[in-house]
């Protein structure tokens, strides 16, 4: 962001602390042909600012773009105040609005050239730390509103979302050497959410284990188990944050407390299959 401002000065607002200000101003910029990006933390873009991102932005299917940075755990040892474990739900409930969870740089790259295209509501979220990559700079497979096929397999489906999606990975990786052949869905898009690939997936494989930051009610996983108990019935797994203040910590040891680490997928796969 500071050199973004630097760069230009004239296309930076900063408006301090004042997430409802943040949205209205945006709602109003793109009343009048500008393309704005309203960038505030994740835990408080999606509980202090929600009437004006319901009404002035999603209602009005202005082209508004919110960033909600710092999401899921990533402050970590901020505490529960600053954890966003509801934003899917908060901003998931809301017509027009898109929601999206990219992976790594290159897909979060990706994702906001793709959506600078378009005139539509989003809401993104970004972690804090820096992650491993999913892909590789230059080979970035990515459509708009399709899941990613990171990994094929025919036993499990693994389907994650954000920075969980490298211990799926990972995880996958790490069942192969049990026999376990895993398929792992980057699930980046989760409204509108991609419901082929987790139909297919579900007649494809014996077993489909979420894994995401956020709590099960409104998440990523409730909208898998939805799906597929409508169209395709088949053992579903979530793997969430809890319905409960959730820990204090580093964001990777507060993933290995809940289970949503590499480690605690092998785990439950292995249980369940």
């Amino acid at each position: 962001m500071k050199s973004y401002a630097e760069q230009r000065p004239e296309q930076f607002v900063e408006v301090g602390i004042a997430e409802q200000n943040l949205v209205g101003i945006s709602a109003g910029l793109a009343a009048c042909g500008k393309k704005p990006f309203a960038v505030s933390p994740a835990s408080f873009l999606s509980t202090r600012s929600m009437e004006q991102a319901k009404v002035d932005v999603a209602y009005s299917n202005t082209n508004v773009k919110l960033i909600g940075i710092s999401g899921g755990v990533s402050y970590g040892a901020l505490g529960m105040t600053h954890h966003s474990a509801t934003d899917i739900a908060t901003m998931g409930s809301m017509p027009n609005m898109r929601v999206y969870l990219p992976s790594d740089r290159f897909q979060t790259e990706k994702l906001i050239r793709s959506v600078l295209k378009d005139e539509k509501p989003a809401y993104i979220r970004i972690g804090r730390n820096a992650v491993e990559d999913v892909y590789e700079e230059g080979n970035v497979p990515f459509e708009l509103d399709k899941a990613t096929l990171v990994k094929d397999g025919s036993d499990v489906t693994i389907i994650a979302c954000g920075e969980l999606v490298g211990d799926a990975k990972a995880a996958a990786e790490e069942l192969a050497g049990k026999g376990i052949s895993a398929r792992v869905l980057d699930m980046y898009c989760v409204k509108p959410i991609d419901k082929d690939a987790i139909i297919k997936a579900a007649k494809e494989t014996k077993l489909i284990v979420t894994v995401e930051e956020h709590t099960m009610y409104g998440g990523m996983g409730s909208m898998v188990a939805q799906i597929t108990a409508a169209n395709a019935p088949v053992k579903v797994v979530n793997l969430t944050l809890p319905d409960a203040p959730v820990v204090t910590g580093k964001s990777r040891e507060i993933f290995k407390y809940y289970g949503l680490d590499a480690e605690g997928i092998v785990k439950t796969v292995t249980e369940q299959l």
